[in-house]
């Protein structure tokens, strides 16, 4: 039976996990760190993330540098028009078998088959080739000829997109958006990281990342994030965030039901507790509190929110709307 003692060990040791691939990836990534936080938290929960910004802000080479850190096998797909649902997850094909000379159907894997799966601009892709990426993102499975192939754990999706160019593009649905636990926005460095980017990346010399956990103790440590306990009064607060972004159900704020079409589901809720228990344990801390739920509200809740014409005519994005109901929505009730 765990003990509190042990609880707290855990803590500790995530935390330390957290130091040691911080420390390695900054090795060649210079800042970003609030988006390696929000992407560790992510990881730690089990979840997938979907990565926002405009070329050349380094999310490639963080997302492989964290695959080096933790000894991941890792695997990026770039996503094209004409990419087809069998070149992500594999297909079967016909070979000689050299023992009896008999011709047979074997899976060949695809490059889904990886604990890390970067999917570069997954929005340039059409929607049959995305359904099947977000399809084995959910099962963790590959079904090919009747035939059920499990991937790899632990298995992580990234993908990413890019805000500037939109034609040409298959944006994700919502319910497709949905199945991403954070949605990061990443945005241009400060002009002293700009300058340490361009020193260490002009030189010859290359820093090598150190792995420092395994993917076996990736899993149990994730196991370990879902032990930590989340008060009744956080859980509340997190359920009154998510429902307070729906029109219907929040009358009484003329913001969200002048400016949101749809709001965050159920699952938002869940987001933002697992998000607040991984961040509360990844600082080495066994109890997630209302401060953990509003850290991590903005990349649980913006891809979940439709805005309407009104919000777009006035320049109110979701992150806009996630920051008033932040504003508006109290700890407690009677507050």
């Amino acid at each position: 039976m765990k003990t509190a003692e042990d609880d707290l060990q855990a803590a500790e040791a995530i935390h330390a996990a957290r130091e040691q691939i911080s420390r390695e990836v900054g090795k060649v990534v210079v800042g970003q760190k609030d988006v390696l936080d929000e992407i560790l938290i992510a990881l730690f929960a089990r979840g997938h993330c979907l990565l926002v910004g405009v070329p050349g802000l380094a999310k490639t080479l963080m997302i492989q540098s964290l695959a080096q850190a933790m000894s991941l096998r890792f695997s990026r797909i770039q996503f094209t028009p004409d990419l087809m649902p069998a070149d992500i997850t594999g297909t079967e094909v016909i070979q000689t078998n050299q023992a009896n000379g008999e011709r047979e159907l074997r899976f060949l894997k695809g490059p889904i088959f990886a604990n890390i799966v970067l999917a570069d601009e997954i929005n340039r892709t059409p929607p049959k080739t995305q359904a099947a990426l977000l399809e084995a993102m959910q099962e963790h499975q590959v079904t090919s000829g009747g035939m059920r192939h499990p991937l790899l754990e632990p298995f992580f999706v990234l993908a990413t997109q890019n805000p500037i160019e939109q034609e040409g593009t298959y944006p994700l649905p919502e319910a497709q958006l949905d199945r991403f636990m954070f949605n990061i926005h990443l945005d241009y460095p400060s002009e002293d990281e700009e300058c340490e980017i361009v020193s260490s990346t002009t030189v010859d010399e290359i820093p090598q990342v150190e792995p420092t956990i395994t993917g076996e103790e990736l899993l149990a440590l994730s196991h370990t994030v879902r032990r930590v306990p989340a008060a009744g009064h956080v859980v509340r607060y997190a359920v009154r965030l998510a429902r307070a972004s729906r029109p219907d159900r929040n009358p009484e704020s003329g913001f969200v039901r002048d400016h949101v079409t749809w709001g965050a589901g159920p699952r938002a809720s869940q987001v933002l507790i697992l998000g607040a228990k991984a961040r509360a344990v990844l600082q080495g801390r066994w109890c997630a509190e209302c401060d953990d739920v509003r850290a991590v509200a903005l990349p649980a809740l913006r891809h979940r929110i439709v805005t309407n014409f009104h919000a777009e005519a006035e320049g109110i994005t979701a992150d806009d709307v996630v920051r008033r109901l932040l504003q508006d929505v109290p700890e407690h009730p009677s507050d």
